[in-house]
């Protein structure tokens, strides 16, 4: 269940001032900025293997560099392939950290909530 949100009612200054107040976070959009920027750093390093496995097979004729450049070429896209699983867990991680934080606040609103109705029902002196 989704909290309803009072600032979407105040107008077109209501993101500027939820953010100034920290009313709503901006870590999950930047998490996923910087999850493609280091794909692209994961990206970069498996071009760069690639790159060394070939210099490596060109660098001498024959068949002891390309027996030799084949391992690296394989042992850096695995390397990069474990590079970014890890990449991925570790930023899904901290979605979900933030993710149950906002998920304990609209917890909290709604019990917030049921309690001023319930205090209202009663009265404030029973």
């Amino acid at each position: 269940m989704a909290p309803a949100r009072k600032s979407k009612a105040r107008g077109s200054g209501a993101l500027f001032w939820d953010l100034l107040t920290f009313d709503r976070l901006v870590t999950g959009p930047v998490i996923h900025l910087i999850y493609w920027a280091g794909l692209g750093v994961v990206a970069l390093f498996a071009f760069s293997v690639v790159g060394a496995a070939v210099g490596l097979a060109l660098k001498e004729r024959g068949v002891a560099s390309l027996l030799l450049a084949f391992p690296v070429l394989i042992a850096g896209l695995l390397v990069a392939a474990g590079m970014v699983l890890l990449w991925r867990a570790f930023c899904e991680f901290y979605v979900a950290v933030f993710r149950i934080s906002e998920d304990l606040r609209a917890l909290r609103q709604a019990n917030d909530a049921d309690h001023a109705v319930a205090t209202s029902v009663r009265g404030p002196g029973a």
